[in-house]
């Protein structure tokens, strides 16, 4: 991450302590499972991902003809469900009149062509909406396993090509039974300003949720090896040593808006010490 953007993000974390996420209208929230475990960074060949944390593993499939999610754009709109699930408390979930409305609830601005973000918002949304999750731990003398749908039904009917323009019937989403219960009972709340500054990277994503959510319960001292990391948010580096470089790089840009998070990254691993989370946990409506 070079200087300018460094700098960019110092602006917007002074903006960020100027005020306070519930204040500024800004918290959101993520699906606990997959600030655990990871989606993917980048476009992956196969139908099936694994991420594991210590015992816990998720595994992500999607049909062959859609493929899998990856890159940033899942990882928005999965904070932009989780959201608007706890903030409705409704499983049906309503997406906006027309395509521009809805990228600027993700902060995207609407493009056209091959690789516009209209093109590359339906083409992640498609992938995700498709795809299913398994959850599983395994203790040894304990296992468990959940299967999670993150949705039953998706309705896009805007038209790509006129993003302004109203379709005749309301896009919708209604999320599946498991998913619902777990982002509304369990979610990991987030400032929203966080993850829009952010949001160019999907690693950098992953290690602000990932970090906030450790903070909330951490209580003593720890230290995770950097292979216990690569597992879990960088599976596909053929080297520790190359994660580990990539990893760092993120981790400045995250501790730049997360200046709370006490944290050293050692030679064997990133050390963990006792912090507020980066937003505190707020009593839920539902």
């Amino acid at each position: 991450m070079n200087e300018k953007n460094i700098d960019k993000l110092v602006s917007e974390a002074l903006a960020i302590e100027a005020e306070e996420a519930v204040e500024a209208d800004a918290i959101g929230y993520m699906a606990r499972a997959l600030v655990q475990a990871t989606m993917p960074h980048r476009q992956t060949d196969g139908v099936e991902f694994v991420r594991r944390n210590g015992q816990f593993e998720l595994a992500l499939m999607a049909p062959s003809r859609t493929g899998l999610p990856y890159g940033s754009i899942p990882r928005l709109l999965i904070a932009w469900v989780t959201s608007e699930a706890v903030r409705t408390g409704e499983r049906e979930l309503i997406l906006g009149d027309n395509l521009s409305q809805f990228m600027r609830e993700l902060d995207m601005v609407p493009t056209g062509g091959r690789w516009g973000t209209v093109t590359r918002l339906r083409e992640q949304m498609k992938r995700l909406f498709a795809s299913s999750v398994t959850c599983t731990y395994d203790g040894g003398a304990s296992y468990a396993v959940e299967n999670i749908q993150v949705v039953d039904s998706a309705r896009l009917w805007w038209d790509p090509k006129a993003p302004d323009q109203a379709a005749l019937w309301e896009s919708t989403l209604t999320l599946g039974e498991r998913f619902f219960d777990e982002v509304s009972q369990r979610p990991v709340p987030i400032d929203m300003r966080a993850l829009r500054a952010l949001r160019r990277s999907p690693m950098a994503l992953d290690i602000y949720c990932w970090l906030t959510y450790r903070m909330s319960y951490l209580r003593q001292r720890t230290v995770i090896p950097w292979v216990a990391l690569q597992m879990q948010f960088g599976s596909d580096y053929a080297e520790t040593r190359f994660f580990k470089r990539k990893f760092k790089e993120h981790l400045r840009a995250v501790a730049t808006l997360y200046p709370e998070a006490k944290i050293a990254a050692l030679d064997h691993g990133l050390e963990l010490r006792p912090s507020p989370p980066h937003v505190a946990s707020t009593k839920r409506v539902r």
